[in-house]
């Protein structure tokens, strides 16, 4: 490596140190992890050495024939010019002296010949000079010329050198206990905002498990050892959790009862969690560690730049990381983790938080042979079939009517061909009524013997042949969820304009049989049945009707999205013409809408084969938006591993260009910096001008942050030519209220006045709350440094309008 190359890399190093140490809150010796990673610097050279040599080849090719100021001199003016000035300095001294002049004169007028004489060789040089390398500058600075070429080799080194050597450090110290040695400065003791945002979390996550409904026939005397085993361990000197295994065939109740005893107990702890590991599903893989431990953070309050960057090390690396973070912040906070479905004895371990007196509810079909060395309380609770008083209990809570005489012999027989499952036995009994106990036990029977089908398959066929024709296409419909929560909500879900009053309101729905379980059984025993179960003269269709319906299901949930967002936003160009029929009764409630459907909508685009790419696309920017708005970074870096897992080019982008806005709002501005200089090329490659105006804006918001004021101003003056058509005025309005306040910090107080000006009236003809929050904002800012105020203060249209304006601005804080 060149010095001078040497150089600049070094600088590219010292800064990111410097941030590894601002985010480790000065836990890390920056001098110490400065000077190995420069030892390490040839190291980290090499990974960007492809690059490094197309930068050096085209250095290389454009210094050739190059002349530097001296070099054209002595090549232009050293020759003749200079010798005729010389010889003029004599002529003009020789012809004094013959003209009787004094010696002093003629030597005097000699020189002045001879300076005026090198004076005009000089600009003639210079003349020449200064065109040539204005050319060469402007050369240098063409997309594909080496100062491209440059950013692409400093990226490069930065991506995949000095990151994964800064991650080797974090896990080397976190590993040998080095990191800790030294304490983190504390100006005013613990991070208040931290704790305050880690209470809101964990107290919310209740409100996140699966929703009950009815009492849990047949299982208290199970719920009443789960909270024995609690106080028991509650009342140890020992802190260490409590696990309970509960083991059981599918259906048998495993899940509800696990969510069951979590809101039980929730005066016992602080939060609650549940993570489906999908162990024993046969249609999707497993779950893997990493990304159960990410989902674990999330909904229990980590910090989130841990959930945001998933891409600066090796899976085996993030998950060593995820774990240690894990465990160390759930040290001495006692918690409910449910682990349902799970099927290995290594994961579950390692989602045990051994520094705390949590309770781990795993459920599995087999109970898993934890590791004998585990610091934790475990105990094995089998879930068997229900026995016939609990049978009959469950019965009678899910019939319709029981008006009819007692039928004993007929409960046994429905309890037998049901083989006791609560989630066989409360199917079934959603249809007595209709049904006498005699009538039901008949028609389960005809299915044939208990050797040809289960009892969970035996009761879905029964209901499934009750069903008229448009509800068994609703059930077809339910397949497309995946693993969701069959539950009353997600039901709604699969058809927002059909399903609430198709789905709920026949009392003879199969769904209302297993609306109150929690577990994947209901889940895995309809996705399985109903598309098997299609009629044979349809076959050859049901591929295109199961995109046509995955792709109605995306565009109505990204119509539903984007009207959201819009009530935020205003008209931008990512959806100024998406603006369906659909209505809300107000901001909060289409953004807690939003909230619920979240995890929903992100499952829904991991079935999107085969769905018009169009409507995936705004559904994406939607939901991303959304992530931005409620600070969710945890599902934005779920979102952008699915795009890049997808690879395709428009989709990545998109997400990508969101991913740098939030890594900004982390304070990771290098690498917001980094991420939006490539967006920004990517668009321009794809002709794509207005995302690419959206795109430089948001760069030069980073630069600002940066303190590069001249370089913002230059950005985002580019994106303004780009947005100056009508139909990207709300584009628009961002921009200018960006580069007003890049002017404030120039000084240039009167222009950014102006450009304050008309943003708000651009904000308000396009709807955008959140523009005219932000625009008010800069205004405040402005007129701290305003001399006088002589100007009239923008005020808000409507009182209500302030009011959405400072619950959207908290929203956009993430509070």
């Amino acid at each position: 490596m060149r010095d001078s190359h040497r150089a600049e890399a070094e600088r590219l190093l010292a800064r990111a140190v410097e941030e590894e140490v601002r985010r480790s809150g000065g836990r890390v010796d920056g001098g110490v992890l400065l000077s190995r990673a420069r030892g390490s610097l040839d190291a980290m050279a090499r990974t960007a050495a492809e690059e490094y040599e197309a930068y050096t080849r085209a250095l290389d090719e454009a210094g050739a024939g190059q002349l530097t100021f001296g070099q054209r001199y002595a090549r232009e003016g050293a020759g003749t010019p200079l010798l005729v000035a010389v010889v003029a300095a004599v002529a003009a001294g020789v012809s004094d002296l013959s003209f009787g002049t004094s010696a002093g004169t003629a030597l005097a007028t000699g020189a002045v010949v001879a300076v005026a004489g090198a004076a005009a060789t000089v600009a003639k040089v210079t003349a020449s000079h200064v065109p040539a390398a204005s050319r060469r500058a402007g050369a240098l600075s063409q997309p594909g010329g080496p100062e491209q070429l440059r950013l692409q080799w400093l990226t490069a080194l930065e991506v995949r050198g000095i990151r994964p050597f800064l991650d080797q450090q974090r896990v080397l110290a976190a590993s040998t206990g080095t990191a800790a040695k030294k304490a983190a400065p504390r100006l005013r003791g613990t991070d208040k905002s931290a704790a305050a945002r880690r209470r809101s979390v964990l107290e919310q996550s209740f409100a996140q498990l699966p929703e009950l409904e009815g009492s849990l026939a047949g299982r208290r005397a199970e719920l009443a050892r789960i909270a024995q085993w609690v106080h028991a361990a509650r009342a140890s000197t020992e802190t260490r959790p409590t696990v309970v295994m509960l083991h059981g065939a599918p259906g048998s109740g495993r899940s509800s009862l696990a969510v069951r005893a979590a809101l039980d107990l929730r005066d016992q702890f602080r939060g609650a969690c549940v993570v489906d590991l999908r162990g024993d599903a046969p249609q999707e893989a497993p779950l893997s560690t990493r990304d159960a431990l990410l989902h674990l953070l999330n909904r229990l309050g980590a910090p989130r730049e841990q959930l945001l960057f998933r891409e600066r090390s090796s899976k085996e690396q993030q998950v060593k990381r995820l774990s240690e973070l894990y465990h160390q912040y759930l040290t001495g906070i006692a918690v409910t983790i449910v682990l349902d479905d799970a099927s290995d004895a290594e994961q579950v371990r390692a989602l045990i938080p051994e520094r705390s007196d949590s309770l781990v509810l795993v459920t599995a079909r087999e109970p898993l042979a934890l590791p004998a060395d585990l610091s934790a309380w475990v105990h094995r609770l089998p879930v068997e079939a229900l026995d016939a008083a609990g049978a009959e209990e469950l019965l009678r809570e899910s019939a319709e009517d029981l008006s009819g005489p007692y039928d004993a012999e007929s409960a046994d027989a429905v309890r037998e061909w049901c083989g006791g499952l609560p989630l066989a036995l409360r199917a079934a009994g959603s249809s007595l009524g209709p049904r006498s106990p005699r009538q039901l036990a008949h028609d389960l029977a005809a299915y044939g013997p208990l050797e040809k089908a289960g009892p969970v398959e035996r009761v879905l066929w029964l209901r499934y042949t009750d069903q008229p024709e448009t509800a068994r296409r609703l059930l077809r419909r339910l397949a497309l969820a995946g693993r969701a929560s069959l539950g009353p909500a997600p039901r709604r879900r699969c058809s927002p304009r059909t399903s609430r009053r198709r789905a709920g309101s026949s009392p003879r729905s199969p769904a209302r049989g297993w609306s109150s379980g929690s577990g994947a059984a209901a889940t895995a025993c309809t996705t399985s049945y109903a598309p098997s179960h299609t009629p044979a003269s349809s076959t050859r269709r049901s591929l295109a009707e199961r995109t046509a319906a995955q792709e109605r299901l995306i565009a109505s949930y990204g119509e539903l999205a984007d009207t959201v967002i819009r009530l935020v936003d205003g008209k931008t160009s990512t959806r100024a013409d998406q603006f369906g029929q659909h209505g809300f009764a107000s901001l909060d409630a289409a953004l807690r809408w939003l909230d619920d459907e979240s995890t929903f909508i992100t499952a829904a685009l991991r079935h999107a084969e085969g769905v018009d790419q169009r409507a995936v696309l705004n559904l994406l920017g939607a939901l991303c938006d959304y992530c931005l708005l409620r600070g969710d970074l945890y599902r934005l870096g779920e979102i952008n591993e699915l795009t890049q897992a997808i690879d395709q080019g428009l989709l990545g982008r998109s997400v990508q260009w969101r991913t740098g806005i939030a890594a900004r709002h982390l304070g990771e501005l290098d690498q917001s910096r980094t991420t939006l200089n490539s967006v920004v090329d990517l668009y321009f490659e794809a002709h794509q001008d207005a995302a690419a105006a959206r795109a430089l804006g948001s760069l030069g918001i980073t630069l600002h942050h940066q303190g590069n004021l001249t370089e913002a101003a230059a950005r985002l003056t580019e994106a303004l030519e780009l947005q100056a058509p009508t139909k990207l005025a709300g584009d628009r309005a961002w921009t200018l209220h960006a580069l007003a306040a890049v002017e404030r910090d120039r000084a240039h107080l009167a222009h950014a006045l102006g450009m304050l000006g008309q943003a708000l009236t651009l904000h308000r003809r396009s709807g955008s709350v959140h523009g005219e929050a932000w625009t008010h904002f800069q205004l405040g800012q402005l007129r701290l440094r305003l001399p006088t105020c002589r100007a009239p203060r923008p005020r808000c249209a409507t009182p209500s309008t302030c009011t959405d304006v400072r619950a959207t601005s908290a929203a956009r804080r993430g509070r």
